[in-house]
């Protein structure tokens, strides 16, 4: 998996490269009324319901633009907030903090609605055992933010990216020529590469999940688009041999029930390409 060092990397080029897009050569609404050595202080104003997530990125983005920039943190990441909460003083530079202002609210108010729905997920699936998961279905270019907010919101995440695990799925498995051969393959790839990556493997049907038992060596069988009937049975077939994860088109409204089936995750694309932003402002005091 992605190391805290790799992914502390992937969150500062993120805010490198969205102060070049925001900023470009410079704030000129800000250079245009406002001394260059003005002092304010601003909140962090809610205007919605859910989890709040982004307060540590919002610092990591006021040390960017300007180290002298303070905040008094009032409520921490994964605490729940309601509207006309305020979660953090910032207090400094004027200029600095307006420079800001659209990078922490753009980051905030995405990753608190998916923290806020990774939540209802979690909440959704306790005292089951079974664990909700994200994918790579994330915005191209903020895909550690997301994946962050996930983790805030209680969720785990999956594999970051194509490089730090195997997943052989359909498409992968079809061109291949067979689930058999393309764990072969794998397998003779890693050994031959001396990589230690962890292989899950897609199951479309029952006659698969067998395929993949019979073959032997993954980390997690992927039990893709089934129904409840099929994956209490897929459950039943895996045993102890490896760990059990189901997928497709998973809701809130269906969930539970999967999790009831008896597989140890879920994973659902829905934690990041579906959500609506939390509403939150930045404003003077």
């Amino acid at each position: 998996m992605i190391t805290k060092k790799e992914f502390n990397k992937e969150i500062d080029l993120i805010i490198a490269n969205a102060i070049r897009e925001d900023v470009g050569e410079g704030d000129h609404s800000s250079l245009a009324c406002i001394s260059h050595d003005a002092e304010g202080t601003a909140k962090l104003l809610v205007k919605d319901e859910g989890i709040i997530a982004g307060i540590d990125f919002a610092r990591q983005v006021f040390e960017f633009v300007d180290t002298g920039l303070s905040m008094d943190v009032k409520i921490p990441d994964g605490n729940p907030v309601k509207y006309g909460d305020v979660c953090f003083y910032v207090s400094g530079n004027s200029q600095s903090i307006l420079k800001a202002e659209r990078l922490v609210l753009n980051g905030m108010q995405r990753m608190s609605a998916i923290a806020t729905k990774t939540n209802a997920y979690v909440k959704l699936l306790e005292g089951t055992g079974t664990r909700i998961l994200d994918t790579r279905k994330t915005t191209p270019g903020i895909r550690a933010l997301e994946k962050w907010a996930v983790k805030i919101g209680g969720g785990e995440n999956h594999r970051f990216a194509l490089y730090d695990m195997i997943m052989l799925k359909d498409n992968h498995i079809d061109f291949c020529g067979g689930i058999e051969k393309a764990i072969a393959k794998t397998r003779e790839y890693l050994k031959d590469q001396k990589l230690n990556l962890k292989i899950i493997c897609e199951a479309r049907n029952l006659d698969e999940i067998q395929q993949i038992l019979d073959a032997g060596g993954v980390y997690r069988i992927l039990i893709d688009n089934f129904n409840y009937e099929d994956t209490r049975k897929a459950v039943e077939m895996i045993g102890d041999s490896c760990l059990t994860e189901s997928s497709g088109g998973i809701t809130l409204e269906t969930a539970r029930k999967y999790a009831e089936c008896g597989v140890d995750y879920i994973s659902s694309g829905a934690l990041t390409h579906s959500v609506h932003n939390m509403d939150l402002s930045l404003k003077a005091v």
